[in-house]
């Protein structure tokens, strides 16, 4: 990997003319929440001033951007017994500023689903191959665990990713793109003083992780404790909402449906994202429910990302960026529930 210096007036001047030829996303400040606390989210950036460089956690994910809640797989043109389908999934070349470590370590996670399986999934592949994604380093919130789930450093999946040291950005670049776009914007070679001033904002944002989530024996535990009562001590709490899975970096549950015009002239086939919570998630035909408790639902939620993700691609699904604890109504937090399951398993 290589790295380079660039000031903020050069960085200013490489987003404006990236501008100029992509559709360009970011942190944008939307409204605030109960604690009067900025709510943010990524937004299309309609010039530079709009992006917040500080802004703390988005609420939802920057996953949307590469499986949208909703999207037409296929349209049909139907004509007697002759049909013609026509399936789109090019997309106009993006760029998506200030995504952290554990939302780019998110997406690595998606891609070993969505492009490295045996079934490639190619609507996310042409989104994730013609998006540019510069990241960018920050302290972390007090309820983030990130650091425990190994998902606060990240050294792959990026263009570029930045580093804040004061009048300048520390910058890793991990494509050729990057080279190409920090040559262009007048990218400078990394003197003694940059490492010096790198090294200690680094060490600054380290000594910043309060949250710690022992992680070490969960999927063990997922089996072990399979039947306990914790499941239906917090299942009792969940409201099977989806809130949980709609603002996670990393849930891909979906759903298909097929909409038929009255006039039988034309038909979509459409995806959405979905969530193992909610109540219909698992009923079958003859309206047989194989999860039909709150907690068993919550189970196998946490089931997926501890134990059956692991199982398949040695890793957690979880990136410990806390956003299912802030969106859930009933305020169930992953700590809570795994310091619960680890607690049980000792006494």
């Amino acid at each position: 990997m290589l790295y380079r210096t660039i000031t903020k007036d050069n960085f200013r001047l490489m987003v404006e003319s990236l501008m100029e030829d992509n559709e360009v996303f970011g942190p944008k400040w939307r409204d605030r929440d109960a604690q009067g606390n900025k709510i943010y989210r990524f937004l299309k950036l309609n010039n530079f001033n709009e992006l917040e460089m500080d802004y703390t956690r988005t609420y939802t994910s920057p996953k949307n951007f590469f499986l949208p809640y909703k999207e037409d797989l296929a349209t049909f043109q139907l004509d007697g017994e002759n049909w013609e389908q026509d399936i789109k999934y090019r997309i106009h070349p993006r760029v998506i500023i200030g995504m952290r470590a554990c939302d780019i370590n998110a997406l690595r996670k998606l891609d070993e689903v969505m492009i490295k399986s045996a079934y490639p999934n190619p609507y996310y592949f042409a989104r994730r191959r013609n998006t540019i994604i510069i990241g960018l380093d920050h302290e972390p919130l007090e309820d983030c665990f990130c650091r425990s789930m190994d998902t606060d450093v990240v050294f792959q999946g990026f263009d570029l990713f930045l580093t804040d040291i004061g009048d300048k950005y520390f910058v890793a670049i991990n494509s050729d793109t990057g080279y190409m776009l920090v040559n262009k914007s007048g990218g400078q070679e990394v003197t003694d003083e940059d490492q010096l001033e790198y090294k200690r904002v680094k060490k600054k944002i380290d000594s910043k992780f309060k949250t710690q989530v022992d992680v070490t024996i969960v999927p063990g535990l997922m089996d072990l404790e399979f039947e306990s009562e914790v499941w239906k001590k917090w299942g009792d709490k969940c409201l099977s909402c989806g809130s949980c899975a709609m603002v996670c970096p990393t849930c891909y549950c979906y759903g298909v449906e097929e909409d038929v015009d009255l006039t039988f002239s034309c038909a979509t086939k459409r995806r959405f994202l979905y969530s193992c919570n909610l109540l219909d998630f698992a009923k079958v035909a003859g309206d047989h429910n194989f999860r039909p408790e709150p907690e068993i639902r919550l189970k196998y939620r946490y089931y997926h990302q501890f134990r059956g993700f692991v199982e398949a691609f040695n890793q957690s699904l979880c990136v410990g960026c806390n956003r299912c604890g802030v969106a859930c109504l009933a305020g169930i937090h992953p700590k809570a529930v795994i310091d619960d399951l680890i607690q049980t398993e000792t006494l």
